[in-house]
């Protein structure tokens, strides 16, 4: 009989969702089930530790931040590309630590979004999670939330997933989060 070597201890857990999907809420929930102490990186903190001046209220291809346009609609200048670099390095760094590190993502480049995490992350045991909500689901609960540009829930849905791979994969959208959060514990060594 053989045996296989064990698997790798899993440095990363990277959940993907479009706004209002609940990948926030998720993380919270992994973070009581998992055995070990993990921190939360996600990308709605990174955005409010931008100056005010790198984020602007409409979507512009010439805008060197973030612009989040009122039809929901972003765009990425160089300068917040710039600064995201910095900041994914960062979190890598953390879990290059050993502290596990939970991150709540959206790719809105879809697959090129996760080959830059996959280009950081190089060498770490990542668990790539994709947290699909649909589209009238995902926006009822961005109307109720009241700090989001309406539209953007909707438009992330199935934008964020395109052209993703995933280890695994959870629908929000009738699943609580706890049931959820134990489907992805299940695969967290």
């Amino acid at each position: 009989m053989t045996t296989g070597s064990p698997p790798l201890r899993t440095d990363v857990v990277v959940l993907n969702g479009g706004s209002s999907s609940g990948t926030s809420t998720l993380i919270r929930q992994l973070q009581e089930l998992l055995p070990r102490p993990w921190l939360t990186f996600g990308v709605d903190s990174f955005i409010e530790s931008l100056p005010r001046s790198l984020v602007t209220p409409e979507a512009s291809a010439t805008a060197p931040g973030l612009g989040l346009a009122p039809d929901g609609s972003i765009t990425v200048g160089p300068v917040f590309r710039a600064l995201q670099t910095d900041w994914q390095e960062g979190v890598a760094a953390i879990a290059r630590t050993g502290t596990g590190v939970l991150l709540d993502e959206v790719f809105l480049g879809g697959a090129e979004g996760q080959e830059r995490w996959r280009r950081t992350l190089k060498g770490l045991s990542v668990l790539w999670v994709g947290v699909r909500c649909a589209p009238e689901t995902a926006a009822a609960r961005e109307a109720a939330r009241g700090d989001r540009v309406t539209g953007m829930a909707a438009s992330q849905a199935e934008l964020v997933h395109r052209g993703v791979t995933y280890d695994i994969e959870v629908d929000t959208t009738d699943t609580d989060p706890a049931t959820c959060a134990r489907l992805i514990a299940a695969h967290v060594v």
